[in-house]
């Protein structure tokens, strides 16, 4: 699949900003499954400086500052991206999810490289902390000697089946046990709660930020603007690599999902964030297209 892709971010202030900083992760990820074809900032007032470099997780960050004085700032990110299916897990790569605990556990010793880059991810992080209760939700999935990704699949549909998308519920902020306490929320919730749980468990698993085509109802033309980034997981197996699950649809990713960057949670890949003088408060507009070339 060729995707273009039309991500649009604007900030309006209640007064004059007159110097800002800013990070942004909105550039996709060179994978082997996936090919950034062509990408471009187009930036309001136009900045002074736009660097690109490589973050600690190997996702691409630009940097710009403005030092004119403005009252609105407008970046938008237009690439070009092929996806292709991923990788499958062959059949010789299955492992029960005791073991795979072991394995990481043991991995500075064995010296396997893949599982020791792993453990990274089963530390807390700024959103996910470490908590029985999670543990405790994800038990039913996990029961005596059953392969991990039977458990994964598992606890990815269950989280699906149980919990309701609602916007109205959640901030970036909600701890990950309320959204387990309501059973509602949004990808990024869903993505923290499942990461939240595989952690608990002592296994590695981490938060990935992109977009995922959506189609309109039948007989319905597709809104403008009416897309927007996602939010899914992929959790670490010994002896096959990542495998990625999106609890929000109860599925695993393919060629419909973009990927932007990883990280240990949405602290570590937000869009767009900085610091400014001045501005006082603000109204923030994000529009994005997801558009299928072929």
């Amino acid at each position: 699949m060729i995707y273009r892709i039309r991500h649009l971010t604007r900030y309006d202030y209640s007064g004059p900003a007159t110097l800002s900083h800013n990070e942004s992760r909105m550039l996709p990820r060179e994978l082997p499954w996936q090919q950034c074809l062509s990408s471009a900032f187009s930036i309001t007032p136009v900045p002074v400086r736009l660097r690109e470099r490589i973050d600690f997780f190997g996702n691409r960050v630009a940097y710009f500052s403005t030092e004119t004085v403005h009252s609105s700032l407008q970046v938008v990110v237009s690439s070009e991206v092929q996806t292709r299916a991923r990788p499958a897990q062959d059949i010789f790569s299955t492992i029960r999810w005791e073991d795979a605990i072991a394995d990481v556990a043991g991995a500075l010793t064995s010296g396997n490289r893949d599982s020791i880059d792993a453990r990274l991810f089963m530390l807390e992080s700024p959103y996910i902390r470490h908590q029985q209760a999670l543990a405790r939700y994800a038990e039913g999935c996990f029961g005596v000697g059953r392969d991990l990704r039977d458990a994964l699949m598992c606890l990815n549909q269950r989280i699906f089946d149980e919990f309701v998308y609602d916007a109205e519920v959640t901030t970036t902020a909600t701890p990950v046990l309320d959204v387990l306490a309501s059973k509602r929320g949004v990808c990024q919730d869903f993505a923290h709660l499942m990461i939240g749980c595989i952690r608990a468990l002592g296994l590695p698993a981490r938060y990935v930020s992109g977009y995922m085509e959506t189609l309109p109802a039948p007989g319905q033309e597709k809104l403008l603007g009416a897309d927007a980034t996602h939010a899914w997981v992929a959790a670490f197996i010994p002896g096959w690599g990542w495998l990625e699950l999106d609890p929000t649809n109860g599925c695993l990713p393919d060629e419909r999902y973009i990927v932007l960057g990883w990280g240990r949670d949405y602290a570590d890949v937000t869009p767009l964030k900085g610091v400014m003088t001045g501005g006082g408060d603000h109204e923030l507009t994000v529009e994005v297209d997801v558009v299928a070339l072929n």
